[in-house]
This record gives C-alpha cells, structure tokens and sequence, in this order.
C-alpha cells in the first residue's frame, strides 16, 4: 500500500465525493469474489470514521465493531449490541437456533413480518431506557413461527423435501471495488441501492459512480453554528427523500447529495449534510405490553371498547391524516428527488403511505423507490441521518481473498466428503405403528379417568357396562407415571378422594379392592381422607365378609352406611358448633375491650383535668373509642353516636322553643 492510499483510508470517503486519484485507479471486483467478500463483511467489518460532524450523530470510531455470531450482524458500539440482543429479530433467531432451523438476517427478518398484520413491538426498539428494558411482545413472534410450523408441517405431509436455499442467489446489497492504490486485500464497497436500476449495469459502473462526483460547499466561518445544521436558503443538486414508520413513530428528511465543507476550531475539516426539511411525529397507536396497533387488534378479535382502544383508534386516524397532510405539503421536492428511501413495516404503516387515496403522493410503482439495506432502528430525526450516513459511506473491508477462496474449497470438499460417506437420510422417520387393541385400550382409558374426574357415578357405570370392560380395567400405557400411581378405576377413584365412585364400583360394578398398583399398594392406601376411606368400610359391611380378602386390601371393619352417616352429620354438628363458641368468644372480646377502652378513656379525661393534662379532640376520642374494634363494630357504634348526637339537638332546639313561648 502506498502513502497515498494510506491517507486515504485516514479520513472517511463520501460516495458522491471521493479523490480524484481514487476515481481514475478504482475499478469493479470479479463477481465470482463478490459472494465469499460479502459474507465475510458480515463476520469481519472494518469501520470508516464518520462522515459527517457529531450534530447528527455519534463520531465514527475506528475500532473494531462489536458483533453478533446468532445474526450476523455487526454493530457500531456495545449499546447497539445490547438493543439488538432485546429486538425481536434476535428472539426469532434464538428460536429458529434451538430449533435445528436456519437463522436469517435482518432484511430477511422483514419481510417475514411484512405479511403480518403489524410490526412487533411498536416496530423498533426504542432509544429511551423506559423501552429498552420494557415490554416484549411474544405474540406476533409466536404467530410468525406457527405460520412456519404450519408450512413445514404441510411440506412433510406431501412428501416434500424443503430444498436448501443458495446463499448469495440474490443480488448482494454492497457493490465492491479495489485500486491499485491501496493493498490486495483492501477493498471498497458502495451499497447498491443508491444506484438506479440501469446504473447498476456492471459494464457502465464506474462511469456513473465518477459522473455522480459533486464539489463540496465551503461553509465560511460567519455560517458556522454549534447547534443544528445551517440549512441552505435555496437548495441545488440532486436530492433524495427518506422517510420511516412504525409503532405509532413516523420522521421524514429530505437530504441533499451535494455536503458542505468546513472547518473546526481545531482545524479539522469535517463534512456536514444539507438538510432540506425534516419532519417527525409521534401518537399513541401500539397497544403497550401486547404489541401491535390497535387496527390489527380489532381485525383480529373485533373492536374492543375500552377507553385505551379509543384513544388508540383516535390516533391512529389524526397519525395517518397528518402523514399524509405533510406528504402532499412535500409533494414537489418529493417529485424532485432522485431516490426514495421507504421503511413500513406492517399492511397498516404501507396503506397510510401508499394509499390508494385521493391526492396521494407515494405510489408502489415508482422505480425510485428504495428500501434499507440493513437494519433500522426506531423513526427519529437522529436515524434517519444515521441512515443516510451509512448509505453514503464507503465501507472498507481488509480479507485476505486468497485464503477465503482456499477455505471455500476446502469446505467443499468435507461436505462432499461427508455426503459419500453418510448414507441416504431417509425422508421421515417413521412412527411407531399402533394396533387396534391399543388405540381402543387409550380410548377407553381417556374416557374413563375423565369421568372418574368429574365424579360421573351414572357415566361411569354405563360406559363399563356397555364397552363390556372388566372393572378392575388396566389403563393404557402402563409406563406413564400416573398410570403407574392409580392403574385401575377403583385407585384413580381413592387417589382423587371421590367416595361416591368409590362405592359405586365397589358395590355395583364389583371392583377388586386387592389389586395393587406399581408401588404395591391397593385402593384403600391410596385414599387421603376419612369419607374416602368410609366408602371401603361401608363396601364391606354391604358385601359381607366372604366376597372379598378385606385383609389383603387393608381395609379395617365393617361400618354401616347409617352409622357413616350418623359420624358424619355428628362430626359436621361438633364443627359447627366450635364454629358458633369462637364466635360467640371473639365477640365477647371485642366487647370487653371496647368498654375497658372507654373506661381508661373516661378516666383519663377527669385525672387530666385535674392533673392539667391535654385534653383529647372529639376525633382523637372517637378513633381511641374504635381502636380494636371490628369495622362492622366500628360502623354500629358511629351509627350510635350520630343518633344521640341528633336527639341531643332536638331536645335542644324543643327547649328553646318552650322557653320562648312562657316569656310571653
């Protein structure tokens, strides 16, 4: 590399005004090197400083950039890393990994929940930390992935193998260039989409990149400012407009290709964009903690009626008139800019732009419009620049193009390897085929428990009875846990405390109490609670002593269903009883520590008058008089005191009145 090609890699290079020496030695890279360049600008990307000055952003830094090896992206600094971890394309792919399933980038990303109803999250991430460590929504990132299970799931049903898509098949987004001017392995590259679609024809390239050249406008001292950007009183040169939309946050910018000059008070000459007009607005239309606008909501599950969704309707119509209002106010430099730069994400952001409607401004036809070749972040002013900044600048990148091409080869070659040696990979495999004595077996065992569940005596009888089940019938598979715990009606029936089935079926379907699960245990150990248990003694004083080994089913002695009945409404009385005694304690309680608060209350006062203590207000006695009391307590006794107080005033006013009278 010379000295020359070393100062230029010193300062940053603007496409549309780059070194003349540059211009005459540059020249297109071979397209068969273009593919292994680009994947490896993904992995590796070198950074130029910035463009233009700090006004519109953060200062370009020559480090090494951080970078993501999920997504393949690369980032400026650690804070857009750490935003990209919490976006929602970084989710998908965290799913897509622990799935065995292909990560895509951030354009591919796009176009995924293009076809969706609304973008995720209010579209971006936002820049305030509030909504960086806020809400994420799952639910469009769920809808996305059913929509692929549901595709993959119909490919597999037809007997189709997906067929592996070829990376690089498309078009890539950067064009790269080499000059004998600066080393072998350092190249330039330039994004395509500032071209136009006959501009980008390999063999005229280059002429078109050098016609494209403008002179910079020197900005004398006196123009200089510190805040903002002078902006020019009668702008010339070609133009392009920008303009992004999403979660309720829309920012327009009309830009001139044409920068401006200057220098610092260090002396550092810097370069700044000629902003012609710029516009950003903002309303309330995301649904917050759910995502989505309120417009995909309602199509989705009708309109609702809070008062949250009105306002969010509201919004969403004033954000769409107000676009479009400053669209058609920008119609002629919008007419007169060379490229349009458009990102709207979702059916509703693309209609509030596109129309179709009276008047309208942005058509879906037009060959100049354009969208981001990377990843974008929330609608502002501050990205927009950001935008047109990463769109102007030369990207430099230093592989070693050699080395790449002999890792290609030698990838190849494993993977063909590979493939000779691995047997053909069969389609499907093939699941475990179920005979029909199985799939009645886990018919008849979901039907059964069911019932047992929900306590179903009748049910349950009659669905043994007319299958012709034996009733100490073995559920199906036997190797599940809970099969394992109650294998039989009669288990399930004491595991869940249901006494009714339990004498059911021993009484009336004849279920075997001796049967043991796969802990060896029978019915009866299996209950948890006295009536459970009851059941079996009640089973064994109908059934008599013969019918079965109640010793083998650890049943202890019989018990009539009457005398049951009898503990039982005597054991509800003896509860109900001890219910009304605490009862009637507590309230005898409250109401001794009521009268002894109003007796130290009461002799508080008379010893504080003597003792030339302070005396208490009306309110601090009334709290001090319900202090302990319960408030059903509390509302009783101010209902009491109101009432004297009342009767206290008619006596009052009644002896005012007589006393009046016998004057006369």
């Amino acid at each position: 590399m010379s000295d020359k090609g070393e100062e230029f890699l010193k300062r940053p290079l603007y496409v549309f005004d780059l070194p003349r020496e540059l211009l005459v030695s540059i020249h297109l890279k071979d397209s068969d090197l273009l593919q292994p360049l680009e994947e490896e600008q993904q992995k590796h990307r070198t950074k130029t400083p910035g463009i233009f000055s700090e006004n519109f952003g953060e200062e370009e830094s020559p480090k090494a950039s951080t970078s993501c090896g999920l997504c393949g992206a690369s980032f400026q600094n650690l804070q857009e890393q750490r935003r990209h971890v919490k976006s929602d394309h970084h989710s998908y792919n965290l799913k897509q990994k622990l799935r065995g399933s292909k990560t895509v980038s951030e354009n591919e990303f796009e176009k995924l929940i293009g076809d969706l109803d609304e973008s995720i999250s209010g579209s971006e991430s936002s820049g305030s930390e509030a909504e960086q460590n806020g809400y994420t929504n799952e639910s469009t990132l769920t809808a996305l992935l059913k929509k692929q299970a549901r595709i993959n799931d119909t490919d597999d049903s037809a007997g189709i193998e997906p067929k592996r898509r070829k990376r690089g098949s498309g078009k890539p987004p950067l064009l790269w260039f080499s000059t004998p001017l600066l080393s072998s392995n350092t190249s330039l590259g330039i994004y395509r989409a500032i071209f136009t679609d006959s501009e980008q024809e390999p063999s005229h390239i280059l002429d078109i990149l050098r016609e494209k050249q403008l002179p910079p406008v020197q900005i004398k001292p006196s123009q200089q400012s510190s805040g903002g950007v002078p902006l020019p009183s009668s702008p010339k040169g070609p133009q392009v407009f920008l303009c992004m939309i999403g979660g309720g946050h829309f920012a327009a910018m009309i830009v001139s290709l044409t920068p401006k000059v200057g220098k610092k008070v260090t002396g550092i000459e810097e370069r700044q964009a000629i902003v012609i007009a710029h516009k950003t607005f903002h309303r309330y239309t995301t649904r917050r903690k759910q995502g989505g606008s309120q417009s995909a909501n309602d199509s989705a599950k009708g309109a609702a009626h809070s008062a949250g969704a009105g306002i969010r309707r509201y919004n969403e119509a004033a954000l769409e008139s107000e676009i479009r209002g400053l669209l058609t106010e920008w119609k002629e430099m919008i007419d007169r800019s060379e490229l349009v730069f458009v990102r709207a994400t979702g059916s509703t952001n693309r209609r509030t732009l596109f129309g179709p409607y009276d008047d309208q401004v942005l058509r879906h036809n037009d060959h100049r419009n354009r969208s981001f070749p990377f990843s974008t972040r929330r609608a502002t002013q501050a990205e927009l620049m950001r935008a047109f900044v990463e769109l102007t600048r030369v990207k430099i990148s230093q592989v070693d193009e050699a080395a790449l091409a002999a890792a290609a080869v030698a990838e190849e070659e494993k993977r063909q390897e590979l493939l000779a040696k691995s047997p053909t990979p069969s389609s499907k495999p093939e699941l475990l085929k179920v005979s029909k004595e199985e799939e009645a077996a886990l018919l008849h065992t979901s039907q059964l428990q069911g019932l047992i569940r929900r306590s179903r005596v009748p049910a349950v009888l009659s669905y043994i009875s007319t299958n012709l089940l034996s009733p100490d019938f073995l559920f199906y598979p036997h190797s599940s846990h809970a099969n394992h715990h109650a294998s039989t009606p009669l288990q399930l029936a004491a595991s869940i405390n249901s006494p009714t089935v339990i004498l059911a079926l021993l009484t009336k379907a004849n279920a075997d109490p001796t049967v043991v699960n796969g802990e060896e245990k029978p019915s009866f150990d299996l209950a948890g609670d006295r009536a459970s248990r009851d059941a079996f003694r009640v089973a064994r004083s109908e059934l008599g002593e013969e019918r079965w080994n109640w010793r083998a089913a650890h049943i202890p002695s019989p018990l009539s269903k009457a005398e049951a009945e009898r503990r039982g409404e005597r054991e509800r009385l003896e509860v109900e009883n001890a219910e009304s005694e605490r009862r009637k304690a507590e309230t005898e309680r409250l109401k001794r520590e009521s009268q002894s608060n109003t007796d130290v209350n009461s002799g508080q006062k008379v010893s504080g008058r003597v003792l030339g203590a302070l005396e208490k207000t009306g309110a601090e006695r009334r709290e001090a008089d319900a202090r302990g009391l319960t408030p059903e307590m509390r509302v009783k006794l101010e209902r009491e005191r109101r009432a004297r107080a009342a009767e206290e005033r008619m006596r009052r006013m009644a002896g005012g009145v007589g006393g009046g009278g016998s004057g006369r």
